[in-house]
Order: structure tokens, then C-alpha cells, then sequence
């Protein structure tokens, strides 16, 4: 349940930009959340826009009074202590509308995509150009957080999509992220 909720603002310096932060800050979140098995605490960004393409300075999170001081207690933001300000918990707000915010998964690399091709087909790269043009490329106009992968080191893009407004909320869990398809978060 998403009765509550916590801001987490980050802070720029000269040095380190507020997405460079935004990004250490949710890597932190989903680290407590795979550790603690956390499923009900739910992610949005109220900064965030399509034009331009930001996710804004707060990282919003919400859940139960419980879960989220449950959440707080954990030394998770050991590091970022001088570049966060946090709210107290506080009640959701009455009335506001609900909406899902969920990760977006783009196959975006033509050439990634032709690569893939030969070695599972085993065709050549000239079949893999012709099976595949430099048409389905896709160029993603959603925010993002640059993050790394915590089992294969990868960097990747974590483009975050939101759903529809919708005036009742849908419970569910959340991923080890804190986002989801499905269940719904307070937006305001």
C-alpha cells in the first residue's frame, strides 16, 4: 500500500551533475532493495518531462509508514549524505490520481541487432543488413538513469516510461527498482 511517501532531492556541486547523482542515488535504492527483498516501495520522479528529457532532482518513493521508515533506517545513502536532502514521511495527499512508472525497454543498436542475428542464425553480415535495415532503429525520447549492471558491469540506459493517469490506485509489488507495469503509484 501506497500510503506514504519519502523525497529524496539531490543536490549538484561543480563536480557531479544532478542526473550523474539521480543515477548513484536510485543504484543505492535498488541495491537495499535486492538485499532487503523490498517489493512495496514504489519509485516516481515528479520532474519528469519528455521536453526536455529529464527525470528532474527528486526521486520520490512510496509505500507504507512502516516499510518506508524500515527503509530509511538502512545506512543505503552512506556516500551521498552531502548531496541528498530528504523530506520527513508524510501522508499521500487525498484525491490525487495514480499512474504506473515502469522501465522501457528499447532494442535500439542496429548493429547490436545484426551481430545478434549472425551468431544465433549463423548468417553473414551482408543476410543479417538485408534481415534487418537501418530503419528499425529506434531513437528513445523517454528520461533515463545511466546506471551499471550489478551482475555483468555493463553500463545500460534505464528509460523510464510512465502509464496513464488513473483515479483509483492498483496495488501490487514492485521490482527491485521500485517500478512496475502494473501497480499503480500516487502521482503529484
Amino acid at each position: 500500500m501506497t500510503s506514504h511517501h519519502v523525497d529524496i532531492q539531490v543536490v549538484p556541486d561543480p563536480e557531479t551533475t544532478a542526473p550523474q547523482l539521480l543515477g548513484a542515488l536510485y543504484d543505492r535504492l535498488h541495491l537495499v532493495l535486492v538485499q532487503q527483498r523490498i517489493e512495496d516501495i514504489g519509485a516516481s520522479f515528479p520532474g519528469y518531462s519528455t521536453a526536455p528529457r529529464t527525470l528532474g532532482t527528486v526521486l520520490r518513493l512510496h509505500g507504507s509508514e512502516a516499510t518506508l521508515l524500515r527503509l530509511l533506517q538502512e545506512d543505503w545513502l552512506k556516500g551521498l549524505r552531502d548531496h541528498v536532502r530528504l523530506t520527513g514521511i508524510n501522508p499521500v495527499p487525498e484525491g490525487v490520481p495514480q499512474r504506473t512508472v515502469h522501465r522501457r525497454q528499447f532494442k535500439t543498436n542496429v548493429e547490436r541487432l545484426r551481430r545478434r542475428r549472425m551468431r544465433r542464425q549463423g548468417e553473414t553480415e551482408q543476410q543479417a543488413q538485408q534481415a534487418i535495415p537501418q530503419t528499425v532503429e529506434r531513437r528513445p525520447n523517454l528520461p533515463y538513469l545511466h546506471l551499471r549492471s550489478r551482475s555483468t558491469g555493463q553500463p545500460f540506459c534505464l528509460f523510464v516510461a510512465l502509464g496513464p493517469l488513473a483515479a483509483t490506485p492498483t496495488p501490487g509489488k514492485f521490482n527491485s527498482h521500485g517500478l512496475s507495469s502494473t501497480s499503480t503509484v500516487p502521482w503529484f
